[in-house]
């Protein structure tokens, strides 16, 4: 059986004729002469076994089979044109993917926000999100894995930038029994009680991080799991402030009562994992987390 050879330059000449309403419009739209549309169109229609076009007074009308068929073509039409617009990408130095590495701790909502003001001029690049714990955001960066990352140290030969300061604060139930001793807690009472933390995802080495005092203590991989947990009397954690504010203004967690280190503060940093060679969308997406980490600040 012989197979037909329709181009894609065949398909878009339909779909301008059907756009268009008449040859002549669409001769006018793709800047070729009206002959050439039609003899186009003539030999579209000659290697397929099917009618595409029907007139219907000076009007060019799709068929019902050619409606089908350049529905199909128009996903090939647009597949194309993204082809296209990789390649010159491609060729400006425009990635095809940005990988960003991202310690769990920063706000879900600021990164939210910067990749919408990053989406407008992302021309289609990937973004490929990697949600990192201590020293997996490190093994990220030094396997390669990640672009760029948000860290919060820095590992040695490489440059950071300040984004953003994260406060944790040590928080329980309300119900929770340190919540009913009715006094400042020391570690000393934290001891007893079991500590939420969170694990590192890390494959090579493990890093603790915060108080780990107390006798039990409970792993979870998820920072929202944490937040569950303690919100269910299940154990106390130190956990990110901008991460718990709604569970703090319903009063489903409260912070405890401690003498000291109730609260402490993780400066987190915006590390490219080579910047000397970051592309431009690497470059751009950079951008776009700084500007809204200034503007997150400008607004506390």
């Amino acid at each position: 059986m012989q197979i037909p050879r329709v181009t894609l330059e065949q398909w878009a000449v339909l779909k301008a004729v059907v756009e268009e309403g008449s040859y002549a419009r669409a001769a006018e739209a793709l800047n070729r002469s009206q002959s050439s549309v039609s003899y186009t169109l003539r030999a579209l229609q000659e290697q397929l076994p099917v009618k595409m076009l029907r007139l219907e007074g000076r009007k060019a009308q799709l068929t019902e089979a050619g409606a089908v068929l350049l529905r199909r073509a128009g996903v090939l039409l647009e597949e194309a044109c993204n082809l296209d617009a990789l390649a010159t990408n491609l060729a400006q130095g425009w990635e095809a993917e940005v990988r960003l590495a991202v310690e769990i701790i920063f706000p879900t909502c600021v990164l939210l926000d910067a990749l919408a003001r990053f989406a407008p001029e992302s021309r289609s690049t990937r973004v490929q999100l990697l949600e990192t714990v201590l020293s997996g955001t490190h093994e990220a960066l030094l396997r390669r894995e990640a672009d760029l990352a948000i860290i919060a140290n820095i590992p040695p030969g490489f440059l950071g930038q300040p984004l953003l300061a994260i406060e944790f604060i040590a928080v329980a139930h309300p119900e929770h029994p340190l919540h009913q001793l009715g006094r400042e807690l020391t570690g000393h009472d934290l001891q007893g009680h079991r500590q939420l933390v969170i694990r590192d995802s890390g494959l090579k080495r493990k890093v603790d991080a915060g108080w780990l005092g107390a006798e039990q203590r409970w792993t979870v991989s998820n920072l929202r799991t944490s937040i569950d947990a303690v919100g269910h009397g299940l154990g106390f954690a130190w956990l990110p402030r901008e991460h718990i504010r709604p569970e703090l203004a319903a009063g489903r967690l409260k912070p405890l009562p401690l003498r000291e280190g109730g609260s402490r503060q993780a400066q987190l940093y915006l590390v490219f994992a080579d910047r000397d060679g970051a592309g431009l969308a690497t470059r751009a997406l950079a951008e776009a987390l700084l500007a809204t980490c200034r503007e997150a600040e400008r607004a506390e």
